[in-house]
């Protein structure tokens, strides 16, 4: 048995702070799970009152005796921990704290919630949640306005085919908002549940229980922060593996952009981009609104996973098949035109103005119009050129619709390819009934609808690569007394023993140095300005390249010494780093950065200045193998240049690949020491070889 199994599942519940007002919300819980049928023990505690509505009410949770495996606090907050202990005495095992006043106000009532979690006491929900909600059990523990009234028949998680969603979220309001566009929507629900500011129990805790859990078959997350990262990309592991999709809404976007970063990886990875990417890694499906979030939910609980990119538009109408089109299209997936055989089989019974390449368009034909999309749905179904398939019509009418449930059914049931059902008009009763009869889900939302298959079918592309296991790196150990800003002969100097490619670099500090290091690395060669007040070289004057002779080396020098003593008068200044000239290719950037909640996270673009300019960039959690930095070097829209542009010849990325996964596991070695470490440009040449020409760390 789960852990939280009898948190789900309790056989007895108590409200403690029970009171007869439902206008408060002490009140409302105790009368939500009355009305909603919980078959399990009910105890009202409050010393005020001996009964409540013709239930027994005691003034204690000792005094109630008895099984109660699960207690709902709605007390003051300043009682909240005299009420745990009274838990702990009686033995029950879990405790949903709705009380607020806790470590979301801030200053001292953070302590005060930390203090909450103690030995011997219950595992705690909350503090500052609403609760939460079983549809199958009929257990309402939350005060939520959407569990008023008890739920029946579909809305009581027997849906579309029998399969529920589970709902996780960190916002009470905004879960049981999501729960209830799902249910509103026909889909089926198991639990609905808010977990608040998490003080002990974790969203991750609930995903993990969910995941495990043979009454979820999908699930759907609203995160504001993921508290316990290691348990998270645990559970989403488990749910690949188990081929449970999960929908995720990740809010609290905004502040991470606006931090300041000293590397142009810090600046294009930021906390957003951490989620983003370990999301994207763990089989994690993003959705960006509620709409979004529902559709995809939808086509997980009703529709198979699709097999490739390829898919179907049948439409009754030319404009909405057009603009399904469009949608799909622009979502990553392909409206493929069909086989001439194919064309000619939905000629023979369509009419000539008809078009049947695909979309289809069978027209509106009055009372054919439906029995002729639906040969057309057997027709597509039953051949090998589509991976799904989605249906285009009006859902207006209370008397008819285009759908036939003796024939879709039996295609939803069989499950070769998922089915999609668009309604361009707003549906009726009569038409949501009659999709919910053909067992599919009635998507009214164009854009989330293209969304969601796109991501659906990356989905379905994914679900069967877990991640491949990455040696680590034993750190070595640091010189003491390092800037908390390393330059590039640092960088370079301190990661030579991890095998990073060596580069030939002399460090001058006045020009008859230079001049000597030129003279031993061979002309021509570049200067530049090393100092850790100066991450951002170019912008400081400290940059010269293609000096050809002695006297341009000097030259060069005292340039850069007056740009900088102008542009950082008090910069400590290291030196001039002596470089000789590398041979031209194609400029790569490699960074990590090491994100607060989940560690370092690989970042891979196109090199040089352009990369914060035009953010084309690819992100993974470190460390990476070499297989999957290649991936990412291919999913860039730059590639181009890599594969070969314009006539030039491809160029290989094994090379850079497997630095960008040193560089991944290094960072995940120092991972108490790095914050964030950037190479950029690294030069890959037509030969593969690689060349770090510039490099960039900075140190917690």
């Amino acid at each position: 048995m789960h852990p939280l199994e009898r948190f789900f599942w309790p056989r007895g519940v108590a409200v403690l702070g029970a009171s007869p007002d439902t206008h408060r919300i002490r009140g409302l819980l105790l009368a939500h799970l009355r009305n909603n049928g919980f078959a399990g023990r009910i105890v009202p505690v409050n010393p005020s009152y001996r009964e409540i509505d013709g239930l027994a009410c005691y003034p204690s949770l000792a005094a109630a005796g008895g099984e109660v495996d699960l207690a709902a606090i709605a007390v003051p907050a300043a009682s909240v921990p005299a009420a745990l202990d009274d838990c702990a005495a009686a033995g029950v095992p879990f405790a949903v704290i709705i009380t607020s006043g806790f470590a979301e106000q801030g200053g001292g009532t953070g302590a005060d919630q930390a203090g909450l979690r103690r030995a011997g006491g219950p595992r705690l929900a909350g503090p500052n949640c609403e609760g939460f909600y079983n549809a199958p059990g009929n257990l309402a523990v939350t005060f939520s306005p959407t569990v008023e009234a008890r739920a029946t028949g579909a809305a009581a998680g027997t849906a579309l085919g029998g399969k529920r969603l589970g709902v996780i979220a960190q916002s009470g309001g905004i879960g049981f908002s999501l729960f209830q566009r799902a249910r509103a929507a026909g889909l089926g629900i198991s639990y609905a549940i808010s977990t608040g500011n998490e003080a002990d129990l974790t969203a991750a805790d609930f995903l993990d229980y969910m995941i495990a859990d043979p009454r979820t078959d999908a699930v759907l997350m609203f995160c504001e922060a993921i508290r316990d990262p290691d348990r998270f990309r645990a559970a989403a592991e488990a749910a690949r593996a188990a081929g449970k999709p999960i929908v995720a809404i990740k809010v609290g976007t905004s502040e991470a952009g606006q931090r300041a970063a000293a590397s142009h990886t810090a600046a294009l990875s930021g906390a957003a981009t951490a989620y983003h990417a370990v999301f994207a890694a763990h089989g994690v499906m993003e959705a960006a609104d509620p709409a979004e979030a529902v559709a995809l939910a939808g086509l997980a609980l009703t529709a198979p996973a699709p097999r490739g990119r390829r898919v179907g538009v049948i439409t009754v109408s030319g404009g909405g098949g057009a603009w399904m089109a469009d949608t799909l299209t622009a979502n990553g997936l392909e409206l493929p035109t069909l086989s001439p055989g194919l064309q000619d089989a939905i000629r023979a019974y369509t009419p000539s103005y008809a078009a049947p390449a695909n979309p289809v368009d069978t027209t509106a034909q009055g009372s054919n119009t439906g029995p002729m999309m639906m040969r057309t749905l057997a027709l597509l179904e039953a051949s090998d050129e589509l991976d799904s398939l989605v249906l285009v019509s009006s859902f207006a009418s209370e008397t008819r619709t285009t759908l036939d449930p003796a024939v879709l059914r039996p295609i939803v049931e069989r499950g070769r390819l998922p089915v999609a059902v668009w309604s361009y008009t707003e549906p009726s009763g009569f038409g949501r009934a009659t999709a919910a009869e053909c067992g599919v889900f009635l998507h009214t939302d164009l854009r989330a609808l293209g969304a969601a298959l796109g991501k659906y079918t990356a989905w379905a592309a994914m679900r069967g690569h877990a991640p491949v296991p990455v040696a680590p790196l034993a750190p070595r150990p640091w010189p003491a007394g390092l800037p908390l800003v390393l330059t590039e002969h640092r960088v370079k100097s301190l990661l030579a023993e991890y095998g990073l490619p060596a580069a030939p670099d002399r460090l001058a500090r006045d020009a008859a140095e230079a001049v000597a290091a030129a003279a031993t690395l061979g002309y021509p060669v570049a200067l530049k300005i090393q100092s850790p007040d100066i991450p951002h070289k170019t912008e400081a004057g400290g940059v010269r390249l293609g000096l050809a002779d002695a006297e341009a080396v000097r030259a060069a020098f005292a340039a850069i010494s007056a740009a900088v003593a102008a542009h950082a008068p008090a910069a400590e200044i290291e030196g001039v780093l002596v470089s000789r000239m590398a041979p031209p290719g194609v400029e790569v950037a490699i960074g990590c950065v090491n994100d607060a909640t989940f560690g370092p996270i690989l970042m891979l673009g196109l090199g040089g200045t352009g990369i914060e300019l035009f953010g084309d960039v690819a992100h993974h959690p470190a460390p990476v193998g070499a297989e999957t930095a290649e991936a990412m070097l291919h999913s860039l829209t730059g590639a181009r240049l890599l594969r070969g542009f314009r006539g030039a010849a491809p160029v290989p990325t094994a090379g850079v690949a497997a630095l960008a996964s040193l560089i991944s596991r290094i960072a995940v070695a120092h991972r108490d020491r790095i914050a964030e470490i950037e190479f950029n440009p690294v030069i890959v040449h037509p030969d593969g070889a690689v060349t770090i020409a510039d490099a960039l760390a900075s140190l917690r």
